[in-house]
């Protein structure tokens, strides 16, 4: 028997009321899964998009019915949010900085998933694909040890050709009138494992990277993975021992229409990227 016969009763569709001979009830077919096996495509399909913005648009008139001005208003509701209201939860952010980046990560699970987040801004920044600010990022961010076998490695892998492929020359810089992106947004961290001495922290990350350029062959697109960091509590902060990386999970793709080349090098000038992540 499928899932389909023995969630609705029977072949076909249909449960039996009252026992044999009696009337049989049509139960609606389950709604189809976007992330089932019969989606060929990534692509959101646009019947969806407009069931859904018929959804949002009913929630939004309901809201706004119910916040009719013949609605008597909370005057506790209309006072200004306080302090306590809006402040982060968590322990308080760090203070210093090493390569431009945070350090003096609380010695807590909390500093622990602080800490993975920001090394994934900074590793997955443009920063590390020019030489000079690559080693100081990998000398603040790995283990001393791990810093000094990384640094070889990683000049080879971000070697003239690759740069090339990416647009860029020998250097890491971008054509003149083009603007090249690579961003790590972190969406939210996992605690695989934790120990006051070893940690290890997944984060769940988007980002964009490639070029915004009217002769660019490598739109800025977006991206969707897994970053995880096994750490090590190395004076009086975590420090990488080791960090892999996979794709997704990724959501289905929106419908907003992508913008023109000159919109996203505005928009990449003008929108600075985060310092601090959590």
């Amino acid at each position: 028997m499928s899932n389909d016969d023995d969630q609705y009763g029977g072949a076909g569709g249909y449960g039996e009321v009252g026992g044999t001979g009696q009337t049989r009830t049509r139960l609606p077919d389950p709604p189809a899964d976007p992330y089932g096996p019969v989606r060929r495509t990534p692509r959101t399909s646009r019947s969806l998009i407009t069931v859904v913005g018929v959804v949002v648009l009913l929630i939004a008139a309901i809201a706004f019915a119910n916040s009719a001005p013949d609605t008597p208003s909370d005057p506790a509701s209309d006072k200004p949010p306080t302090d306590s209201s809006t402040a982060a939860t968590g322990a308080n952010p760090v203070t210093g900085k090493s390569a431009g980046i945070p350090k003096g990560f609380a010695h807590d699970e909390q500093g622990a998933q602080s800490a993975a987040a920001n090394f994934a801004v900074a590793l997955g920044s443009d920063a590390m694909f020019k030489k000079n600010s690559r080693h100081a990022l990998v000398e603040a961010i790995f283990a001393p040890d791990v810093a000094a076998r990384a640094k070889a490695p990683q000049d080879e892998a971000y070697s003239a050709d690759f740069l090339a492929k990416m647009g860029l020359d020998a250097n890491g810089n971008a054509p003149q009138g083009s603007t090249f992106v690579t961003r790590t947004v972190p969406i939210g961290t996992r605690v695989e494992s934790y120990t006051p001495t070893r940690a290890k922290i997944a984060v769940w990350y988007t980002g964009l990277i490639g070029m915004s350029g009217t002769k660019s062959t490598d739109p800025v697109r977006t991206l969707w993975g897994t970053w995880t960091f096994e750490l090590s509590w190395i004076g009086e902060d975590w420090k990488v021992i080791d960090e892999t990386q996979q794709d997704g999970p990724a959501p289905v793709p929106g419908d907003v229409p992508v913008s023109t080349s000159d919109d996203m090098s505005k928009a990449i000038k003008e929108f600075g990227g985060f310092t601090y992540a959590r």
